[in-house]
């Protein structure tokens, strides 16, 4: 495992905590997303608003933030008339942001003189991660496919290595402390990002996380058992996991993962809302409440996830709970002890 991720999982009470939804955030502050690129958008046109929502996350406790590259490729950028060359800058820029906002926050942390929390801010020297995010080929689509892993029989494994060979390049080289693998859709990308990584052999360490709608199998139908196997088969990979997925599968899921990894669980589900495909945008009143996505915290942790935030819905309201009960729960731990 990354010494880094040992230290972080170590200071931070063996469980770490990830942030949550970034363009249900930026959308708050204002930002009009209704584009291919999604929140990659904002990279060239409001960056310092994906700067603030970092920022938020890590002053509600976040340990790990995802840089804004999920739905950010060169193709999709080429699409909308970017260089190469630019495209790539902007691929670097997402790093380079998630860097800006955690020098911020440790400045913040050295000017606060009243401990833990200042002004309801949780400010508090700790290691703080940063995670590239490489999302699927599904989502570079933006049609919704990287919510059934259905690719078509046209698209190899060769086709997936060589869309994504660049793009992680970049991302490697760029700062960030790991690679996300996020929103893993099907048992041939898991397979694809495998043989990259130890293809071009990427130094820093990266997680896998496959989504479920089924709380059986990865949403292409694929077995879950089979995608975990590959990530646990992957020297290059540290943490295996699901994100994008209602809270209300995460129990079974992480069972099932157990049995075929013993690498470190991460765990960042949705709200549990349901997504249109086809009006690209998410059912109003299908999730849970934050209380009730809080509710299963313990449990997951008590499962043996080690890496714990939200996704897409969830809020830096949803991460300072989170921090709340795994802070009380840690507590609990010390005072037995």
């Amino acid at each position: 495992m990354s010494s880094l991720l040992v230290d972080l999982l170590r200071q931070s009470g063996g469980t770490a905590i990830i942030d949550g939804g970034l363009a249900t955030e930026l959308e708050r502050h204002g930002a009009d997303l209704n584009d291919p690129l999604w929140s990659a958008k904002c990279l060239f046109s409001s960056p310092h608003l994906i700067r603030q929502v970092h920022l938020d996350y890590l002053e509600n406790g976040a340990d790990i933030i995802i840089t804004a590259s999920y739905q950010a490729t060169i193709q999709g950028f080429k699409d909308k008339g970017y260089t190469g060359e630019e495209s790539e800058a902007m691929l670097r820029r997402s790093v380079e942001i998630a860097r800006e906002a955690r020098e911020l926050y440790y400045k913040g942390c050295s000017e606060c003189c009243s401990g833990d929390k200042a002004e309801g801010k949780i400010l508090k020297q700790r290691p703080i991660l940063i995670a590239a995010s490489v999302g699927s080929y599904g989502a570079y689509l933006a049609d919704g496919s990287e919510y059934s892993g259905d690719y078509g029989d046209a698209i190899t494994k060769t086709n997936l290595k060589d869309f994504h060979r660049r793009r992680v390049q970049i991302l490697a080289d760029s700062g960030a402390d790991l690679l996300a693998f996020e929103t893993v859709p099907n048992k041939l990308e898991a397979e694809a990002y495998a043989e990259l990584l130890e293809e071009e052999d990427i130094k820093i360490p990266a997680w896998f996380a496959f989504n479920s709608k089924d709380g059986v199998n990865v949403v292409s139908g694929d077995s879950l058992l089979e995608c975990g196997s590959i990530a646990e088969s992957c020297n290059k990979v540290v943490a295996v996991g699901i994100n994008c997925t209602p809270p209300r599968f995460i129990h079974d899921l992480i069972v099932l993962l157990k049995k075929v990894t013993t690498k470190p669980i991460v765990i960042y589900p949705n709200s549990g809302e349901t997504y249109d495909a086809e009006l690209k945008q998410w059912v109003q009143n299908t999730g849970v409440t934050d209380e009730h996505f809080i509710s299963y915290v313990t449990k997951w942790r008590e499962l043996g996830a080690s890496l714990v935030g939200g996704c897409c819905r969830t809020t830096p309201a949803t991460i300072r709970k989170i921090y709340n009960v795994l802070s009380s729960s840690e507590s609990a731990i010390v005072g037995k002890e």
